[in-house]
């Protein structure tokens, strides 16, 4: 047994050494890979571990605080069962969480209880093996061996602080100090969609873990661009895991090494007819046709250290985090065939964060948690507009022309006709981040009861230098032959600093109680606060240069830069009413839980009415949110298990003035009313030499209706996706043949409109494919 176990631990080495030297390879190509903009720029301690009976997940989160929330957890086995690689896949498994597949893996919203946006800051924090992913354009990325999800819904700011007023996703993978050995896993499925892992884990001793996971996904894509007839949605992506451990005495240590790398295609927005009085392209609706690039590519390069050290009656633990995202976003904006405008989006971000948390760990009624918390982020953005000869003319040219008073016409470019064919906008960014907050929770528990207070004070000062660029010619032709043809040439070189600074108090306080023979029901009540940080829409500025160049033409259009640029933090109070129910023997759990949120400053995307270039964050008055979450999970035989959720959301605006319009009483636009998931597997118990058991598996995940606009006059009916699976299991390997959208049913994902035209994004067809997966040496320590 000893020879065996040597040997074992001696092969698995050797992967490990391997996938250590592929790992290392990955990072030097991902240094040399380009980062180019268009013209010159601007300047676990605490993963999970197992203790017997006993899981600790997180350095913040214990067994009382979740007693006060509304929370979906998934193990290690349920993951596998629904083939969860990532936090889009998570998401549909809870209740009144959307995060739809649309645009590409930068366009990762995430819609709960009728709040979030599609761009800038987040509704929903994740956390991956303790590191607080800072960017959403990361939120969307695939990863090997998940072990255990936790979904806490509602506001977490008093722990987690910005952006999570919505909630908090933490994620956890597999630990090389609980399992040791080789796994290799393969899938294959429509449209030349694969997906290949292997990772190695190894423990050396008593004290020590490492463990590496790679994979690697590729698609050849689902949507065809009818311009060049050619799938517009293609992908490759990789991810480099590497996690080291250290266990002794009072003192643990975890490092994880993150790096992620995607290219793809994507935007496969199909043209829905235009807003004005008289079709300009009826041949096109209904259709994706666009004839200048689409694309996106990321790298993320990201490290969490987190030392802790226990004492008899406190623990005080330090979570250190790099991370460091490099992507580039190019665009056909007005995605039709059409020369109008192209817009590329080039960002390189550093952030750094540091957290200190102590907190109490004696058996005493009384417990607590105090921290404080750091953070920096670097971002260096270029985002230049190129406007195509018929931009300039629709856009520029002929509202120059009706509205500037000029006795004649005007025409791009110089007198001779050369230099008339495009205009190039630069808009470059270098903002700095700098956030520090304090925190405090106490919890006393009394026989059944639970009471919890806690108090956040989180400062934010944001300041971002931007350098807006234009250099053209226009010919003035007056109507008056007798006076002169005037050639002008423009230069604009606009510069500035603005900075917003934001201080919020962010109060909670939560009272639950034990209910039943065996305490296993629990009822509780909540109030909470929580907001999402202000910014600045640098989408815009596209905008404002267009507008500059029109008023140096002779049509006053000039913006106020700092008014139409600035939005402000979003704030919520939250009220939730919840409980957890389960049967004696647990074959049987639900939860139930009511909420009502009132939500000020809410931050919307809208598109500004007209031909307008660039799209931006605004704060709404007021919106209410009110509604219902339900789950349940039944096991009613040994080989049988059910799962499902229901979520109810009415998040309406109280008070929403845009321009003329008033939309009070309307629907908050992008968030679903319903969402419903329901899953059954049943398995089938073999006693073949080879073959272990068969399982079955059904479900179904649906949301609607989905209103896409502020007038609600355009939506997405409820609409239900019924996926099914085969799997064949034996003692270290499975086998699972499996279909996502059986029935084919036709939906739409995102809707937009932009330059008066309407635009849709419909969801994945009926998809079928194969997965395998193989263990080897595998070993659960104790």
């Amino acid at each position: 047994m000893a020879r065996y176990i040597d040997i074992r631990n001696r092969l698995v080495g050797a992967v490990t050494l391997v996938l250590l030297l592929f790992a290392g390879q990955f990072a030097a190509n991902a240094d040399n890979l380009p980062y180019t903009t268009h013209h010159a720029t601007l300047l676990g301690a605490d993963t999970l571990v197992s203790m017997q009976s006993i899981e600790v997940s997180a350095i913040k989160q214990n067994d009382s605080a979740l007693e006060a929330a509304s929370t979906t957890t998934l193990n290690a086995k349920e993951v596998e069962q629904r083939a969860i690689y990532g936090v889009k896949d998570a998401l549909s498994h809870a209740p009144n969480l959307f995060m739809p597949n649309y645009g590409s893996r930068m366009t990762s919203s995430i819609y709960v209880r009728g709040m979030g946006t599609r761009i800038e800051q987040p509704v929903v924090g994740l956390n991956i093996d303790n590191l607080p992913v800072a960017d959403k354009n990361m939120y969307d990325v695939l990863l090997p061996d998940i072990e255990r999800i936790e979904i806490i819904r509602g506001p977490q700011s008093t722990l987690y602080g910005r952006n999570t007023m919505g909630g908090v996703i933490n994620l956890y993978t597999t630990s090389p100090l609980q399992y040791q050995g080789v796994r290799i896993a393969g899938e294959y499925g429509s449209r030349n969609e694969y997906r290949l892992a292997l990772s190695a884990y190894n423990r050396f001793g008593n004290n020590v873990g490492l463990s590496i996971a790679t994979q690697f996904s590729h698609s050849d894509g689902h949507f065809r661009n009818t311009y060049n007839n050619r799938l517009c949605d293609h992908e490759k992506s990789g991810d480099v895991r590497i996690k080291f451990q250290y266990r002794r005495s009072a003192l643990s240590i975890d490092n994880v090494t993150w790096l992620s790398t995607v290219k793809q295609g994507g935007y496969p927005y199909a043209y829905m007819g235009s807003l004005s009085a008289t079709e300009p392209y009826p041949d096109l609706i209904g259709k994706v046709c666009y004839n200048d690039e689409a694309s996106y590519r990321r790298i993320g390069i990201n490290d969490c250290l987190t030392i802790r050290y226990d004492w008899q009656k406190v623990s005080l633990a330090s979570t250190t985090s790099y991370q460091y995202l490099d992507d580039k976003m190019v665009l056909d904006q007005d995605f039709l065939p059409l020369s109008i405008f192209t817009l590329e989006q080039a960002k390189r971000q550093h952030d750094v964060t540091e957290e200190l948390i102590l907190r109490s760990r004696s058996s005493s009624p009384y417990q607590w948690l105090c921290g404080a918390m750091l953070f920096y982020k670097n971002q260096q953005m270029s985002a230049p507009v190129e406007f195509l000869k018929e931009g300039i003319d629709r856009l520029i040219l002929e509202n120059v022309n009706k509205h500037s008073g000029y006795d004649g016409t005007y025409h791009w470019g110089r007198e001779d006709g050369s230099l008339g064919e495009t205009l190039w906008l630069g808009s470059d960014f270098m903002t700095h981040t700098f956030g520090a907050a304090l925190y405090h929770q106490s919890s006393y528990r009394l026989n059944r009861w639970l009471f919890t207070l806690g108090l956040r004070f989180d400062y934010e000062g944001v300041q971002m230098r931007y350098r807006n660029r234009a250099d053209y010619y226009y010919t003035a032709f007056p109507n008056d032959s007798s006076k002169n043809i005037n050639e002008v040439h423009q230069t604009i070189d606009d510069s500035d600093i603005l900075s917003q600074r934001f201080f919020e108090i962010l109060p909670k306080l939560s009272v639950a109680v034990e209910l039943g023979q065996k305490h296993q029901h629990k009822l509780y009540l909540s109030a909470s606060k929580g907001y999402k940080a202000g910014g600045f829409n640098t989408q815009m500025f596209s905008e404002v240069l267009q507008r500059r160049i029109q008023d140096q033409m002779g049509m006053a259009a000039d913006l106020d830069v700092e008014n139409i640029i600035k939005y402000k933090p979003e704030e919520s109070w939250n009220i939730e009413l919840g409980g957890h129910f389960e049967s004696r023997d647990a074959q049987f759990s639900s939860d139930i839980t009511l909420f009502w949120i009132e939500c000020f400053d809410q931050q919307l995307t809208v598109f500004p009415a007209g031909t307008t270039t660039g799209r931006m964050m605004t704060n709404a008055g007021r919106s209410r949110s009110v509604g219902v979450e339900a789950a349940l999970k039944w096991q009613p035989h040994k080989n049988v298990a059910i799962a499902a959720s229901y979520g109810f959301t009415d998040a309406r605006f109280r008070r929403f003035v845009s321009g003329k319009n008033d939309y009070q009483g309307e629907f908050v636009p992008y968030a679903p009313q319903h969402t419903l998931t329901a899953r059954l597997n049943y398995r089938i118990p073999l006693r073949s030499e080879w073959l272990d058991s068969v399982e079955l598996g059904i479900s179904l995940n649906g949301a609607g209706r989905i209103y896409w606009n502020e007038r609600n006059d355009f939506s997405q009916p409820f609409y239900a996706l019924v996926d099914a699976s085969a799997r064949l299991n034996g003692a270290n390997w499975a086998v699972e043949i499996w279909a996502r959208n059986l029935t084919d049913a036709r939906y739409d994902t995102f809707y937009f409109e932009s330059m008066s035209n309407r635009f849709l994004q419909c969801g994945r067809p009926l998809t079928v494919g194969i997965r395998a997966s193989i263990e080897l040496f595998a070993n659960r320590s104790e």
